[in-house]
């Protein structure tokens, strides 16, 4: 019978072998995962037996069940098992079995994420599939953006994510401006599917609105804030892509034609009309991109400033209307040489008269 902490030794050989990163903690994650337990439980024990009780009746000390978290912070959320209460009903035969297969499928560089079928991002816990990118800490650097550039939060009631994936730049929006409703754009179905059934999951079904669309195409204008994470690999290297990211998330939302600018032409020229008078846009850019993008902003109308995300590359930039009389002030609180930055309120009526009636029929107003 196997051990725990025989099966993560095991395990993590494999997945270095194999040239994983941090093999002993994917192990720890994908044997926890197999089990249905939480890595804190998993390690109370090493010699337990996998998915069972100790061979000498008592406990093993792991406790099993439903979706739970380990509170490192690190996404570690485990969902399921080999049972209805996670653990095996054959002396942990299939529950070492399960784990086998993970690990399979990890050796062949398939996302951790995409196994789990899970990923925290600005800790919310999201629902991850091949139809979306994986949301990556990176990003979270567009959040950040938002709330130094906008540190009245009430006075944004309206917010865009266009390329929404996950949803995962919306949700975590949403939770942090509180009175705020959201509308998700992206040109994949499954991807909108997968975003409203997160935003459901977390409490947030009614503050936003997800349509399978090109862009901006549905959209009117008057949004406070908006976000997107638009592919931006130029097409040539997409097959240099680590095997991870090549093989298993999708070529619709990383190919940034020729020279990966594309998608953020598109959505320039139509950002006047989808921000506010006082509205911000935060796009994410590629390393090395920020300049590039920051021209095109300026050509279309826009004031650019950047964020770097904690390995200090160049990844939020934040626009704002070249015409207003504040963004002196704007760009230096987005670099942090500001505390507030000047505006009003906004334009606060009803979020349904932004979208498609079909948006508005499902908001009831």
């Amino acid at each position: 019978m196997r051990l725990v902490g025989t099966a993560l030794c095991d395990g993590a050989a494999r997945l270095r072998e194999a040239g994983i990163e941090n093999p002993r903690r994917e192990a720890r994650l994908l044997l926890a995962h197999a089990m249905g337990v939480t890595t804190e439980a998993l390690l109370r024990d090493p010699r337990a037996p996998i998915g069972g009780t100790s061979t000498g009746g008592t406990s093993s000390g792991i406790s099993t069940g439903g979706a739970r978290t380990d509170g490192t912070g690190t996404g570690e959320t485990r969902t399921g098992g080999t049972g209805t209460d996670g653990i095996s009903d054959d002396g942990g035969r299939s529950g070492g079995t399960s784990y086998d297969r993970l690990l399979d499928r990890r050796v062949a560089h398939e996302p951790l994420a995409l196994i789990t079928g899970r990923r925290e991002f600005w800790s919310l816990d999201l629902a991850v599939s091949s139809a979306t990118l994986i949301p990556r800490a990176d990003s979270e650097t567009l959040i950040e953006a938002a709330l130094t550039a906008i540190p009245d939060r009430a006075r944004v009631r309206r917010i865009l994510d266009l390329g929404t994936g996950t949803g995962c730049l919306l949700l975590a929006a949403l939770r942090e401006f509180p009175a705020a409703f959201g509308v998700g754009t992206d040109r994949s179905a499954a991807a909108t599917s997968l975003a409203r059934n997160n935003a459901a999951m977390l409490g947030m079904g009614r503050r936003a609105v997800f349509l399978c669309t090109d862009w901006a195409a549905a959209l009117t204008g008057g949004f406070d804030l908006v976000l997107s994470n638009p592919p931006y690999i130029p097409t040539g290297e997409l097959p240099g892509l680590m095997p991870e990211v090549a093989r298993y998330e999708p070529t619709l939302a990383l190919d940034g034609g020729p020279d990966g600018l594309r998608a953020y032409r598109w959505i320039l020229s139509d950002l006047p009309r989808l921000l506010a008078a006082n509205g911000v846009a935060v796009l994410e850019v590629g390393q090395g991109q920020d300049g590039a993008v920051a021209d095109l902003a300026r050509a279309a109308g826009f004031v650019a400033a950047t964020r770097a995300d904690l390995a200090g590359i160049p990844r939020a930039m934040l626009l704002t209307a070249a015409g207003r009389a504040e963004k002196t002030v704007w760009q230096q609180a987005l670099l942090g040489l500001a505390s507030r930055p000047g505006g009003d309120g906004g334009d606060a009526s009803c979020p349904g008269a932004l979208v498609e009636s079909v948006a508005a029929r499902k908001l009831g107003r």
